[in-house]
């Protein structure tokens, strides 16, 4: 037994003005991993509980967040004292690598810091619907240095946090998922224009979807070069834009449908031809002669 306790005690290196043995690297790392598997099993524990309670997935990602960060610092603070490392021997070390964060990795540090701010400001949360340059997509994970957005054509998208904060983000569902959209239509002249306005609003009150406070407005827009020139205005709840385009197809199926019935022609462009002088016509006889000659 005491030729297993002197093995275990054999030092190896010196690091630090400490002396490790052989029982240090072995039983460290051992204790590193049961650390992390225990911190694994009471974050989970923890997460289930807020679920339970019916938490939501913002408050729920932020507790998983902070406990992560506790654990890891009470886990290397427990190492480190356990191999009788003071933390002051760290102190020349951990300046030099904040020298060379300051200089090398500014970019890392920001995102970094704005994830943080993502998480405590909630300007933006998990399941939002956003528009960032162009793209459009569903927040699926806030990480502490980029923000995962499930794009509408099913792309995962990793957006670093800094431009979230710095740049102009279009929230569709930052207060609620209500939005408001415009369908136009153009019918030739001559059609009846109050029955025309009275059966657009028929097709869009007919869709489920369309809210009914604010209520459906149509608006009798233009005299147009080739149309009569007719918008629809209306609030519904689309909490990705695809919803509302779906909404929009179901009415223009509707309202053909109802123009059909009442004989409503959908206008489309005309152009009248003016010549000047006269015309003469050619018979085919004519025309065969002109040919042979």
């Amino acid at each position: 037994m005491q030729q297993i306790i002197d093995v275990f005690n054999l030092k190896l290196f010196t690091l630090l003005e400490h002396d490790f043995t052989l029982g240090e690297l072995i039983v460290a790392p051992a204790l590193v991993l049961a650390g992390i598997l225990l911190t694994k099993i009471l974050i989970n524990m923890i997460v289930k509980k807020l679920i339970s309670n019916g938490s939501n997935a913002d408050m729920v990602h932020l507790v998983r967040r902070v406990a992560s960060v506790l654990a890891i610092i009470l886990l290397t603070i427990t190492i480190l004292d356990f191999l009788n490392v003071p933390i002051t021997a760290f102190a020349f070390l951990s300046g030099a690598i904040a020298i060379g964060f300051g200089f090398g990795a500014q970019n890392i540090i920001n995102n970094f810091i704005s994830g943080w701010i993502l998480i405590w400001e909630r300007p933006i949360k998990i399941g939002d619907f956003l528009e960032v340059e162009n793209a459009k997509g569903i927040v699926e994970e806030i990480n502490t240095r980029s923000t995962r957005v499930r794009r509408t054509d099913g792309v995962h998208m990793l957006i670093p946090n800094s431009k979230l904060l710095e740049n102009t983000v279009i929230n569709w569902t930052l207060i609620d998922t209500r939005a408001r959209s415009t369908l136009s239509i153009g019918v030739a002249y001559g059609s009846p224009v109050k029955l025309v306005a009275a059966l657009l609003e028929q097709s869009v009150k007919e869709q489920p979807e369309v809210l009914t406070n604010p209520k459906p407005t149509i608006i009798f827009d233009d005299f147009g070069d080739n149309a009569l020139m007719f918008v629809a205005y209306f609030w519904l709840n689309a909490n990705v834009e695809g919803d509302m385009r779906l909404v929009k197809s179901n009415i223009r199926f509707r309202i053909d449908e109802l123009f059909t019935e009442h004989n409503i022609v959908i206008a489309y462009p005309q152009r009248d031809v003016h010549l000047d002088g006269q015309l003469r016509v050619i018979s085919t006889d004519q025309a065969d002669t002109k040919e042979e000659t």
